[in-house]
């Protein structure tokens, strides 16, 4: 039976998982009363958030040309912080459908799904969707294809995943215009892993492609990353109702069981090969997912010394437990003064990272603080050496510093031609570099600029869809580390200097943001019953101060008459009182002053 392997790959939200859902109706995979929306999106954030997070791959058949076809897809997230996702799935493909959408047109991450896609030698389908919208201009966006990305306008194929028009025309067209998968090139097993998840019941599921051999069940099998060995007890294929198989041979894409406890012995992009027979060489696996936002999760309820312990060991169990269906994001355990024990985390991006807390506090039942995110950056010391930092804290001792590096993104904003000249001002203020512009249609252009990560990190996205009205759409990647004068902005409350607040800027905006971070935390901070001085530092020179001023009660109210001396007295001793507080009383920070570290204030 032939055979095709492929990936659904576009911008967010132009229907990727809405057409999945009419292929496996039209392939008769489901029944259509079995059918909902977002059907392979199996995660209660996907589905309410409405975006993929996870890549799920099915196999369903379809008949064309009088043959019966296997058709093995893989259904991606469309956002810029799951572009891992994405790479790791269109490496088990031969062929990509980039989908667009016929009211919005091509897009940033359209864009550069399309040049991953290219890059690792894929066919490319490109397919117009939701034609039944009024606002819909299908020959438009397919000139718009030609014109950005090159492939013939007359190659696209119209459909609306919505209605399921087209959509069998689609079929079609993948089992036809789609490369078959290559053949064998050795006699030994060989089978890449782009995926696994924890099950609690059946230990780690591994989702894999063959592309050399076979493999059977009661099979003796190596990981050629990690030299594990394991055998199979069970395996299969998701239809997408997972369905037992005995064996699966080359080009299949499937799952396997094989009683693994823990996901540190299953590395995605790692070979499965024979124990007795191995292979030679391993297949080229892919990169190291790359974390570029950091930030710090401490257990929001200390209560007691025992109530301390317990929540930071939930913590660090709902984050392992985490960590083995997500392996992109790392993190490694930290103490604050403030915050007690907790875990630096490391993450794609910002949605990555909202996502990650999210699941923590979901599925492990826990309260998080969650501090400002950083990103990381390189020192260059005196001895000409490199360090790399991910938190402003552990910046060295300055008199060792030559130079401070920080990361530099390559940032693609499509946007309507009237909001250039507004685009361009946000870029210049967040220290941009602009590149250039592309023409996309007589109505939209692609503007190149290169900006440092930490200016685009936090608010950058939402600045740009407020001044676009939500029709312009970015793409970054990083492209290196550059120096510029950079220094670390301490922030002390009560004197006492706050870690997890402190963070690393660019010495010419260094008094105006601490000005608003110190007025932002004077928002968030309780009035307590002593003055509280909040100050901002580089090195020992006090940059900005604000105070909160002391909730007093009227000692005196009971003084009616008499000499002066009586109210002096209990002034006095109130005063005593509130020295003595100040110096062992201690300043509750809430978790949202955390987070006014990152509001520009613009």
């Amino acid at each position: 039976m032939p055979i095709r392997n492929f990936s659904i790959i576009a911008h967010i939200d132009h229907g990727k998982s809405t057409l999945a859902d009419r292929l496996l109706q039209a392939t008769k995979a489901v029944a259509d009363r079995d059918s909902r929306e977002q059907l392979l999106d199996a995660m209660d954030l996907e589905r309410e958030r409405g975006i993929t997070i996870k890549a799920s791959a099915v196999t369903v058949y379809h008949e064309c040309d009088g043959e019966r076809y296997q058709l093995n897809f893989i259904d991606t997230p469309g956002h810029v912080d799951f572009a891992y996702e994405v790479s790791r799935a269109l490496t088990a493909c031969e062929g990509a459908l980039l989908v667009v959408d016929s009211t919005q047109g091509v897009e940033a991450q359209t864009v550069a799904n399309a040049y991953l896609a290219v890059e690792n030698n894929l066919e490319l389908i490109p397919v117009v969707n939701k034609i039944d919208l009024p606002a819909a201009d299908p020959e438009r966006v397919a000139m718009e294809i030609e014109s950005v990305l090159g492939l013939p306008a007359e190659d696209c194929i119209y459909c609306s995943a919505k209605t399921g028009q087209g959509v069998v025309e689609l079929l079609d067209a993948i089992c036809r215009k789609l490369p078959p998968p290559r053949d064998p090139v050795t006699e030994k097993t060989r089978a890449l892993i782009f995926d696994s998840h924890y099950d609690d019941y059946r230990g780690v599921i591994v989702y894999f492609r063959l592309f050399d051999g076979s493999l059977k069940i009661g099979d003796k099998i190596r990981m050629m990353g990690t030299g594990r060995t394991f055998t199979i007890s069970e395996m299969g294929r998701y239809t997408p109702t997972p369905t037992r198989v005995d064996s699966l041979g080359p080009a299949e894409v499937g799952y396997l069981i094989a009683s693994i406890k823990t996901l540190e012995d299953v590395r995605v992009g790692d070979t499965i090969t024979l124990e007795k027979d191995q292979a030679d060489q391993p297949l080229p696996g892919y990169k190291e997912p790359q974390q570029m936002v950091f930030c710090d999760f401490y257990p929001a309820t200390v209560t007691g010394d025992s109530g301390k312990r317990g929540d930071y060991e939930d913590l660090r169990d709902a984050i392992e437990r985490l960590h083995i269906n997500d392996a992109s994001f790392t993190y490694e355990p930290q103490h604050s003064d403030a915050l007690g024990f907790g875990f630096r985390c490391g993450f794609l991006g910002l949605l990555h990272m909202d996502i990650v807390q999210e699941r923590l506090e979901r599925e492990g039942g826990l309260e998080i603080v969650q501090t400002a995110p950083t990103v990381s950056y390189q020192i260059e010391m005196s001895d000409d050496s490199m360090v790399e930092i991910h938190n402003p804290s552990d910046l060295p001792d300055l008199s060792k510093i030559k130079a401070i590096h920080e990361p530099i993104v390559k940032v693609e904003v499509i946007c309507p031609n009237e909001n250039i000249g507004d685009l361009m001002k946000l870029c210049d203020a967040r220290r941009g570099v602009y590149k250039g512009q592309r023409y996309v249609s007589e109505t939209r252009q692609i503007l190149d600029y290169e900006l440092p990560l930490a200016e685009i990190i936090y608010d950058f996205y939402d600045k740009l869809k407020s001044m676009t009205r939500g029709y312009g759409t970015m793409d970054y990647e990083v492209i290196g580390y550059r120096p510029d004068r950079l220094s670390k902005v301490s922030i002390l409350i009560n004197g006492q200097p706050v870690e997890a607040l402190s963070l690393i800027c660019h010495r010419d905006y260094a008094e105006q943001r601490s000005r608003i971070i110190l007025k932002k935390l004077k928002e968030q901070i309780d009035r307590h019953q002593f003055e509280i001085p909040l100050q901002a530092a580089i090195g020992g020179k006090i940059i900005a101060r604000e105070s909160i001023k002391a909730v007093r009660k009227n000692v005196t109210a009971k003084c009616y008459g008499g000499d002066i001396t009586r109210k002096r007295k209990l002034l006095e001793k109130q005063k005593e009182g509130k020295k003595r507080m100040k110096s062992v009383g201690n300043v509750n920070i809430p978790q949202e002053a955390f987070m006014a570290v990152l509001d520009q204030g613009e």
